[in-house]
């Protein structure tokens, strides 16, 4: 009965693991920057916008930290559903601030 027991747990770890990631919902924040060298270049010293998923630290730290860039947050947005193998998702559209003439 003792072994019986065993399988039987054993048979609901293995059915629980299967099901697990169908449970799961996945998701992640996109970032968009104005990122701008902190280096004089002559040629081409101008901002550029950058999209990732990069938190601002993280982004910092990878390329080179605040020595050698400067960024400045734009917007961030959060991607929801199944993500895998996906480009960025869309930003959302901007919500319409609410004035006390709007209630």
């Amino acid at each position: 009965m003792n072994n019986f027991r065993k399988q039987i747990i054993l048979l609901l770890f293995l059915f629980g693991i299967v099901l697990w990631p169908r449970a799961g919902k996945s998701e992640y924040r996109v970032f968009q920057y104005l990122v701008k060298s902190r280096y004089f270049i002559p040629r081409d010293n101008r901002p550029y916008i950058v999209t990732s998923t990069f938190n601002p630290v993280t982004y910092l730290a990878y390329h080179g930290g605040e020595s050698s860039l400067k960024i400045e947050l734009l917007r961030s947005w959060m991607c929801l559903g199944n993500t895998a193998g996906k480009k960025y998702c869309n930003p959302p559209r901007k919500i319409q601030q609410l004035s006390p003439q709007n209630l």
